[in-house]
């Protein structure tokens, strides 16, 4: 029970701090954080959770972060299922703690950071574009944070290396889909959005899964260092 707390409370703060950046910092557009704001937001939640909780449930915080370490073999799948349940929890309650927040003035909650494609994306790319871009991305996430984790890996440091590639993550991406490589934050923020957001919902729920369990099978097959 206390990694399945562990996995709520991490992704409440990644969607808390990684939305709410986006969320809140628009009520300010003089002084706003830009695309390079809220890549740093998401990096810096999963930086400062995965040392707060790392040792107790690995700090996941994303259900296609733990089906891929089930396919390289680095965690137990029957424990996949109540992580994953902990984690879509985490994410929504983040979302009615963003929505009180933000209509707290009045304002509507817009888009609410919600992941898109098409109109709906920042940049008006096409499913294409999208489906490419959150494969790849959540791909290349799990090869860092397997690689980041690794045995012969230096001691210390995974934490560092996983927040920053999840900021580079959302540099490359947030233009294309809002960057979700993560359904739990997608979730979160579709539910409240309705409509277009969870009609899209789909492909950020099947992409970032399939990304990251082909991203960890092959890191079984070609890196693990049991081999």
């Amino acid at each position: 029970m206390k990694s399945y707390l562990a996995e709520f409370i991490g992704t409440f703060w990644l969607v808390a701090g990684g939305c709410g950046s986006a969320l809140l910092s628009a009520a300010f557009p003089e002084v706003g954080i830009g695309l390079l704001g809220v890549s740093l937001a998401f990096g810096l939640t999963v930086l400062t959770i995965a040392y707060a909780f790392g040792p107790v449930s690995g700090a996941h915080l994303n259900p296609a972060v733990t089906i891929g370490l089930v396919a390289a073999g680095k965690f137990d799948a029957k424990q996949a299922l109540p992580y994953i349940l902990a984690q879509v929890l985490g994410g929504l309650l983040a979302a009615c703690f963003l929505y009180i927040v933000v209509t707290g003035n009045g304002a509507s909650i817009g888009d609410f950071a919600a992941n898109g494609y098409r109109a709906h994306s920042p940049g008006k790319y096409g499913i294409k574009a999208a489906i490419a871009t959150e494969f790849v991305m959540t791909a290349m996430f799990l090869f860092i944070i397997l690689g980041a984790t690794a045995k012969r890996a230096a001691p210390g440091f995974a934490g560092i290396a996983i927040g920053l590639g999840l900021t580079l993550i959302h540099l490359i991406s947030i233009p294309v889909t809002n960057t979700s490589v993560n359904p739990a934050r997608s979730i979160s923020q579709a539910v409240f959005v309705g409509g277009w957001a969870m009609e899209q919902l789909w492909l950020f729920i099947v992409v970032p899964i399939a990304g990251a369990a082909v991203a960890g099978l092959l890191y079984k097959y070609l890196f693990d260092e049991a081999k």
